[in-house]
């Protein structure tokens, strides 16, 4: 069979995939991933990167469903250890006695920073955020929590109402009530919004679908002293900056603050098994709530005993191999690159900001976030911007990567650059008139657009 008739049966074979898919799950769905050739088949998972069924191209991941896949894609001790549990065990029951559960909660704990050693298991990062809502809620006998303006918590009842962009919370309102809303790194704001009325303050030590914009110091602390003196539960979100991600085991210590409740997910699972936690305080405020109502947030998946046997195994791997050593390292070589592209491109980029190897890349209009994802696609790179700021490009590839890796992605990144200018000589101009702006930051606008276009490079194919 020739190169150009594998390549036609290729192309067919996709087309029947993305039909399935769009009658089956969703057509919208597709073309969003469509637009942006991010329409691809994950095969061999492996590192930091993955093969794409249709073309057979290797492809790194710079995206890792939002940091699941600290521990790389793939890794054959986590596995070894799914494979192991799935001999011995399967779910369990939620709620009910097992090893698996003790042995992961107790690890968990004694890794945690400060006193956290009360462990609260849970089915998803939302599920989690759920757990300690409502465990400042009903402990302090408060109702009012204090997010931040493009804060993003999750998509269920309370943490969708803790979500800081209307976006995602508009076609359900109303919301759980008394949630409200400060700029993010601005404690004066917080100041003056909090009281004794407040039961909770939740932030994300790095906002990452925000935008990845990272807490200052002084605001972290002057929100701990803030807490202390009225009496209110703080509330770290670290699912997608835990376990090594921003450089240290936990985003906390980057500055020696230490919240009452916790919410670890996303990575926790080795990419292999769906897990999270909410830990806690062993404060009276907390434990006797919880003594009092064991049942006041049961989970029907959360910390199965597949789950903790996976969990533990991460644990394991990150504390055996201390990958937030390597994330420091590498995401300094990452983040220096990235502004060296910047100073080559002052008319396309902002600014690069994160920590670790949880870093954003702002371009100066947002249409640039959807243009940027398809270059970077036809260079093997699978990248996605912010849904809470599509100007931003977030990369937050495996806290595994070797410089060498590091190096080979910014070398796809500085080509995807050079391959966007001749698109942005016409619409650079362009943007500059208020009415096209908003025409191409538009995100149905750009999903018809970039569908047009794969037509058109099929249709020559």
């Amino acid at each position: 069979m020739g190169i150009g008739t594998r390549n036609t049966a290729r192309r067919r074979e996709k087309k029947r995939i993305l039909e399935r898919f769009g009658s089956h799950i969703s057509h919208g769905q597709m073309r969003y991933l469509r637009c942006a050739h991010l329409d691809m088949q994950e095969e061999r998972r492996i590192g930091i990167k993955f093969v794409d069924k249709e073309s057979g191209r290797t492809v790194i991941d710079a995206f890792t469903s939002a940091g699941c896949f600290n521990a790389g894609r793939g890794n054959p001790a986590i596995a070894a250890a799914l494979a192991r549990a799935a001999e011995r065990y399967d779910m369990g029951t939620p709620g009910f006695l097992s090893r698996p559960k003790i042995e992961f909660a107790k690890r968990l704990a004694a890794l945690c920073p400060g006193d956290l050693n009360r462990v609260h298991l849970a089915g998803s990062g939302a599920d989690a955020i759920e757990a300690a809502l409502k465990l400042a809620l009903g402990a302090t006998g408060r109702r009012e929590v204090i997010s931040t303006e493009k804060a993003y918590h999750g998509h269920s009842g309370f943490s969708l109402s803790a979500n800081g962009k209307d976006y995602y919370k508009h076609l359900f309102q109303p919301l759980m009530p008394s949630f409200r809303f400060t700029r993010f790194n601005d404690l004066e704001g917080v100041r003056r919004m909090a009281s004794r009325e407040t039961a909770a303050i939740i932030i994300e030590p790095v906002q990452g679908e925000g935008g990845i914009h990272v807490a200052a110091d002084e605001y972290v602390a002057g929100i701990r002293r803030l807490c202390d003196e009225l009496g209110i539960v703080l509330i770290f979100d670290e699912i997608q900056t835990g376990f090594g991600r921003t450089g240290t085991l936990w985003a906390s210590g980057h500055y020696d603050v230490v919240p009452d409740i916790m919410v670890v997910a996303k990575s926790i699972s080795g990419g292999l098994y769906p897990n999270a936690a909410m830990v806690y305080r062993d404060d009276r405020r907390f434990t006797d709530f919880v003594d009092a109502h064991p049942d006041f947030h049961p989970t029907s998946g959360g910390g199965s005993d597949l789950a903790c046997e996976v969990s533990s195994a991460v644990l394991d791997y990150i504390t055996a191999t201390r990958v937030w050593e390597n994330a420091a390292a590498m995401g300094a070589r990452f983040k220096e690159g990235l502004e060296d592209i910047t100073r080559e491109n002052p008319s396309i980029v902002k600014e690069v900001r994160g920590r670790g190897l949880m870093l954003g890349v702002e371009y100066k209009y947002e249409f640039i976030g959807a243009l940027i994802a398809d270059c970077l696609a036809k260079e093997d790179v699978w990248a996605a911007y912010s849904g809470n700021a599509p100007q931003v490009m977030r990369f937050q590839i495996p806290t595994t990567a070797t410089a060498g890796e590091i190096d080979e992605l910014l070398g796809k990144i500085r080509r995807a650059v050079k391959a966007m200018r001749p698109y942005l000589v016409f619409m650079l101009p362009m943007a500059r008139i208020p009415i096209l702006r908003r025409v191409f930051d538009n995100v149905h606008v750009q999903i018809a657009a970039f569908n047009w276009v794969r037509d058109i490079e099929e249709l020559f194919a």
